[in-house]
């Protein structure tokens, strides 16, 4: 959806609201901000010109992984720091702690200005609480380290509420272990206390009634970031925003390439 495609009366609400909800979004360009107020998604910009593989954010700070280090800003003023991490392919922001994991394994958490390093697994693809997806599985993060907790080729993982990973031959969700809920070549994952979805290359999934089940949605190549707010939001590899507050989708294509991660800010 172009400005175009926005009404005058629609503009005249989306500035009216107040209730704005803000996405940050890791591209090859940068990390960009969204402004969506309900499902009309308004202006964007360019918040750092960088390489950026991950981005994560709290009610206090911004992080964004990078192909050359981990940033960190104050969400007020947006300026960001170097913290010496070196190369990121995943950050999160769990209980307040910044982690970060890379390509070759490594996973750290930040404190104090420091990086304390917490484990080697296999490339880190995401980081969400206190699970770790990677090549070569699931880990889970306590205070001895990473243990291994099973399955392979994990894309993404989501812990609120039930935990979800995406794998490469499926979707599967953590009870007494884990238990495959849908066949597929899964890219990515999110659900928060009331809805979920995953995406493969070719088709995105909601959970309805414990049941995942294929959902139509307009988009301009595969959804690769999932994210939930006030809204359902995603992302497609071109660079096109889906948003859905109830009454089905709205999206509105950035322009912006190799879309790596999505955020929402609380």
């Amino acid at each position: 959806m172009s400005d175009e495609d926005i009404s005058i009366d629609e503009k005249r609400v989306y500035a009216a609201k107040s209730g704005v909800t803000e996405l940050y979004v890791a591209t090859g360009l940068g990390l960009a901000v969204v402004s969506v107020s309900d499902d009309i998604v308004g202006e964007f910009s360019l918040v750092r010109r960088c390489t950026a593989t991950d981005v994560a954010t709290d009610a206090d700070r911004l992080v964004v992984a990078t192909d050359e280090d981990v940033l960190v800003a104050d969400r007020t003023d947006q300026t960001f720091r170097e913290t010496g991490f070196g190369p990121a392919s995943a950050v999160a922001l769990t209980d307040g702690a910044l982690l970060a994991g890379d390509d070759d394994g490594r996973v750290a958490r930040y404190d104090d200005g420091e990086w304390t390093e917490l484990g080697t697994v296999g490339e880190v693809r995401a980081i969400d609480g206190d699970l770790v997806a990677a090549s070569d599985g699931a880990f889970r993060l306590d205070d001895d380290g990473l243990s291994h907790v099973g399955l392979d080729d994990v894309r993404d993982v989501t812990t609120s509420g039930t935990p979800v990973a995406a794998t490469g031959d499926g979707l599967y969700y953590l009870g007494p272990g884990w238990a495959k809920a849908r066949d597929g070549d899964f890219t990515t994952v999110d659900r928060d206390e009331s809805q979920a979805h995953a995406a493969t290359v070719d088709a995105l999934y909601e959970q309805v009634d414990g049941e995942w089940t294929e959902r139509e949605v307009p988009r301009d190549g595969p959804v690769v970031a999932l994210a939930h707010g006030p809204g359902t939001y995603a992302l497609t590899e071109n660079g096109t925003v889906l948003v859905d507050v109830g009454d089905g989708w709205r999206d509105r294509a950035l322009g912006l390439r190799d879309v790596a991660g999505l955020a929402v800010a609380p």
